[in-house]
C-alpha cells in the first residue's frame, strides 16, 4: 500500500498541475496511486488535477480494461498570459528527466 504523503509547507516553483503532467509524461500508463506517490499528493488531489487537465485539453486518456493510458497535447500553449507563447513541450522539457542524459 502506498503511504499518504507528508504535508508540505511554504511555496514552491512548480505547481501540482505541472508535477502531475510531468509524471504522466514520464509514464503515460501510471496509476493514479503511483502518480500521487511520485508527486507527494493524495490520490484525490491527483484525480482532481487530471480532471482539470482533461477539461482544458492538456490531457486525454483511453481506457483498456482497468488501465488508463494518458496522452498529453504537446502543442497546447500554457494558460497564463505571461507564458502564452510557451507550449506544454517546453514546460515538460524542464521537468521530465532525460534518462539518456549524463
Amino acid at each position: 500500500m502506498v503511504e499518504v504523503p507528508e504535508p508540505h509547507s511554504g511555496w514552491t516553483f512548480v505547481t501540482n498541475h505541472a508535477r502531475v503532467l510531468a509524471a504522466v509524461a514520464d509514464n503515460p500508463n501510471a496509476r493514479i496511486r503511483d502518480i500521487a506517490a511520485h508527486c507527494r499528493l493524495t490520490e484525490r488531489a491527483v484525480q482532481r488535477i487530471i480532471v482539470d487537465l482533461e477539461q482544458d485539453g492538456y490531457l486525454s486518456h483511453t481506457r483498456d480494461g482497468r488501465t488508463n493510458t494518458y496522452r498529453i497535447q504537446p502543442d497546447k500553449v500554457l494558460r497564463h498570459p505571461a507564458e502564452a507563447d510557451l507550449t506544454v513541450t517546453s514546460l515538460l522539457s524542464l521537468l521530465v528527466q532525460d534518462e539518456k542524459a549524463p
